[in-house]
């Protein structure tokens, strides 16, 4: 959003000046008009004196600095929650960005205007729900919102990492001792076999095959899987591709469907927060399809944008999307229906992130006994093509 300097007259007649961030010109004019200040000069400008380098926050801290706020603000003017939670903070960086909205509050400025000085410290969705709750003079109410939102997603979040981790360790764990076994044992176990000048069974003579392979060419191997990797997250950086392989994780069996119970609830649950914010439905899905990661789901949410502002019913929209799950679908219909669309959006969520859950929770707890089934069966076979040779000189020698 472009940044405008501005000098104006307040009510008592005293010059004021600093900057804002608004649409254009004109906007900035109602903007301070709207504050009881007289415009005599408004600027755009590439930056602000007080802008300085962008910063981008992680989730956690901005989830963190939100509730806070909130506390505050209920107890206290705007300038002094920001400037007490300027203090407080052991965070270099949130310190920083705190004490650059709060200079923008002193200036003048809205603090969702403050807040968008700062780039991708608060994301536009952020700043959107910021100035309704501003708009509507419920502030206090929508940072708490806003609060339990961040910190929904953030749980959301921990638990499908902490979740992965195990089965992870455990694949690179049983990946690294196979690889070792291949390289490092496998090929003495051979020198001896090779003094012997015994026939070797087929299964030993495999394991060497490849341990030839990956001993001669490993270094192509992994310069191949590299240049793949580079290529593949080339090909997702490109509109056409990304959308094919979003659209074939949406179809998978089980992960599909689980994938869009995600992104289903996440959409749920930040329709319902902009909406008690008070942003019309079309405003509140266009904010809330930058919050998507899934190419599919976000022009699924663009195309409902366009049919809510043309007059269809957000249920309706969804329906026709034909990407979310029928209970999220079902339940919009019930709440616009019975004029309680926020509180069935908010419950649609809580549905779904139960139901995600439940489903991660048995397919990992599946997924880590497969991993030392398969990694284990490899390991078996290993030491089985060294032993074979070995129960086949001793039966030799009786």
């Amino acid at each position: 959003m472009p940044t405008f300097e501005f000098t104006a007259i307040d009510r008592n007649g005293e010059t004021r000046s600093g900057t804002l961030a608004s649409r254009d010109s004109e906007a900035a004019r109602r903007s301070l008009t709207g504050r009881g200040l007289v415009a005599t000069r408004i600027s755009a400008t590439a930056g602000t004196r007080s802008s300085g380098r962008p910063i981008k926050m992680s989730d956690t801290a901005l989830a963190l600095i939100t509730r806070q706020l909130a506390t505050l603000v209920t107890v206290a003017p705007i300038e002094e929650a920001l400037r007490t939670l300027t203090e407080q903070s052991e965070s270099k960086k949130q310190r920083e960005v705190l004490s650059r909205v709060h200079t923008g509050v002193v200036e003048g400025l809205r603090l969702s205007e403050a807040m968008a000085r700062l780039g991708p410290a608060f994301p536009s969705t952020y700043r959107a729900m910021v100035a309704a709750g501003e708009s509507s003079g419920s502030l206090p109410q929508i940072l708490e919102r806003l609060a339990d939102l961040l910190e929904k997603q953030q749980e959301m979040r921990s638990k499908i990492t902490s979740a992965l981790i195990y089965p992870i360790v455990l694949a690179v764990v049983a990946l690294c001792v196979i690889v070792a076994l291949m390289t490092f044992v496998v090929p003495k176990v051979v020198e001896q076999f090779d003094t012997s000048g015994q026939q070797l069974p087929w299964l030993t003579n495999a394991m060497i095959a490849i341990s030839h392979v990956m001993l001669d060419w490993g270094w192509a191997i992994a310069l191949w899987i590299a240049g793949a990797l580079a290529l593949s997250a080339w090909l997702l950086s490109q509109t056409g591709p990304r959308l094919a392989f979003d659209g074939a994780l949406l179809r998978l069996p089980i992960a599909g469907r689980l994938l869009r119970n995600v992104e289903a609830a996440g959409l749920a649950r930040s329709l319902a927060t902009m909406i008690a914010s008070g942003l019309p439905i079309p405003d509140a899905l266009k904010l809330a399809a930058q919050t998507t990661s899934n190419t599919v789901v976000r022009a699924a949410v663009c195309d409902m944008t366009v049919a809510v502002h043309e007059g269809s019913g957000l249920s309706s929209a969804m329906r026709r999307a034909r990407v979310f799950p029928p209970l999220l679908v079902n339940l919009a219909a019930s709440g616009e229906s019975g004029g309680k669309l926020e509180p069935m959006l908010d419950r649609a969520a809580d549905y779904l992130e139960r139901d995600f859950r439940t489903a991660t929770s048995i397919a990992l707890s599946l997924l880590e006994p497969a991993i030392i089934v398969i990694m284990g069966g490899i390991v078996c076979l290993v030491i089985l093509s060294i032993l074979l040779p070995i129960l086949q000189i001793n039966t030799l020698s009786f």
